[in-house]
């Protein structure tokens, strides 16, 4: 059977995408095929970002930003989800037509004080884990 492909999108993948990506793995299991990608990845995850996963038990060590042109040409996906603005207006048209395509802006952590990104952070787990376990009841 052919798991449906799930991309999540947003500017650098160091943050929420790579948390969607690792989280809707956890929680749908072999359901989907999931990857994530950046518009402009950025060098690596965020520490912040490994540290929630880590957390939560969810295990993203082997991941790490990816360009969103990785996929161009080479991966259809059944459903494209971007995470950030930026993604939704800087993503090649050729992804945002391609099965279902939702955007679902979330806050970049990046962005936030360094005193205040693990918290940010942790919120934002919560915030990604409420809407795709929504998204997860559509698809029963």
């Amino acid at each position: 059977m052919n798991k449906s492909k799930v991309l999540f999108l947003c500017t650098g993948n160091s943050a929420r995408s790579q948390m969607a990506e690792g989280l809707l793995r956890h929680l749908a299991g072999g359901q989907f095929e999931v990857f994530s990608a950046g518009t402009e990845p950025k060098g690596s995850i965020l520490p912040e970002v490994q540290e929630v996963m880590r957390e939560a038990g969810i295990d993203i060590s082997n991941q790490y930003p990816k360009s969103v042109t990785e996929y161009l040409g080479k991966t259809l996906f059944a459903h494209v989800i971007t995470v950030c603005a930026d993604a939704e207006e800087k993503c090649p048209a050729v992804f945002l037509n391609m099965g279902t395509h939702e955007h679902w802006p979330f806050d970049d952590p990046a962005k936030a004080d360094e005193e205040r990104r693990l918290e940010l952070t942790r919120s934002l787990l919560s915030q990604i884990e409420q809407r795709l376990r929504l998204w997860l009841e559509s698809k029963e």
